[in-house]
């Protein structure tokens, strides 16, 4: 299932790619969102465990992919795991057990927007972990990611790639935005004046946990709209669901009433109040007005003929 295209046939990915049609991108992202949903049905149906890895650097498009990919999915059996700063409890355990804990049961696919792989990343850059922490790290991440994929679990590892430019940009947007602004941490200013240090972060990580069994997989992620495109078109091309067709249910007809029950009156309730009815007042008010012009246009008119 899913958008498996030969990639011979696919085009070279360039730097600068154009940006995406806003109509053709709307009308692909629903065809995939569509086999997404149905990617959700054969994991409940199967029992399959799907796990997704969002790891990249900030602003690079990560959370907007998830948020597409979430847009239509039943909550009850697709969540996003984004853990916070580790308690004192957590930083007391083995480094992956936190993670564990959110690891799907059968039926389910979780996404980690952000993972096990801060270690890798910005706990080495920032100085949050010992090197002897970040060395045994990189020792047992592709263990544990072998042990989850024979134990039947469907691991996708994908790396947003941004350029420095189009991250400046993009911080540059939040800082002016106040729907935004609350992703624009301290944490993420300092990470432009660490550039180089997190690209040899990611570039080691890479060498250690790029394995045949759990692959890291490069989003190039210049367009974000490209990007949502090309992660969901990858997701399903490598999972290897079918569509599930299940009857649809019949939407019974509603009994006539064969009791005495008088619903009590409005006044009894505490109802909320109806702000939005000023949001048509403005329209109310234009259509009232258009009436009153086509009224005396029309006395104009009888006027004229009488004259």
């Amino acid at each position: 299932m899913g958008n498996k295209k030969d990639s011979e046939s696919l085009p070279d990915f360039h730097k600068n790619p154009p940006k995406l049609d806003k109509k053709a991108y709307e009308k692909e992202l629903k065809r995939l969102q569509a086999e997404l949903v149905n990617l959700q049905q054969w994991v409940v149906e199967t029992g399959a465990r799907v796990v997704i890895v969002m790891e990249g650097r900030d602003a690079a498009g990560k959370g907007s992919a998830i948020k597409r990919i979430t847009q239509y999915l039943n909550p009850r059996s697709a969540r996003i795991e984004a853990l916070p700063t580790p308690s004192s409890r957590e930083k007391g355990q083995w480094y992956f057990q936190r993670y564990i804990e959110k690891l799907p049961t059968a039926g389910e696919i979780v996404i980690f927007d952000r993972s096990w792989y801060n270690r890798a990343g910005v706990e080495r850059v920032m100085g949050f972990c010992t090197s002897q922490e970040y060395r045994r790290f990189l020792h047992q991440a592709p263990i544990f990611e072998r042990l989850l994929v024979e134990d039947g679990i469907h691991l996708r590892k994908y790396w947003f790639s941004v350029s420095d430019e189009e991250q400046i940009s993009r911080f540059q947007d939040r800082l002016s935005d106040p729907l935004r602004r609350w992703k624009l941490s301290p944490m993420d200013l300092q990470s432009i004046t660490k550039w180089e240090d997190y690209s040899r972060a990611k570039d080691e990580m890479f060498i250690h946990t790029d394995i045949p069994s759990a692959p890291w997989y490069t989003v190039e992620s210049e367009d974000k709209k490209r990007s949502r495109i090309n992660v969901i078109s990858h997701l399903l091309s490598t999972i290897p669901y079918e569509k599930i067709d299940r009857p649809l249910p019949e939407i019974p007809e509603r009994p006539n009433p064969d009791t005495d029950y008088e619903r009590p009156p409005r006044d009894e309730f505490r109802y909320v109040p109806d702000v939005a009815a000023h949001l048509e007042e403005d329209r109310i008010e234009a259509v009232k007005q258009e009436k009153k012009d086509k009224k005396a246009s029309k006395k104009e008119k009888k006027g004229k003929k009488k004259a």
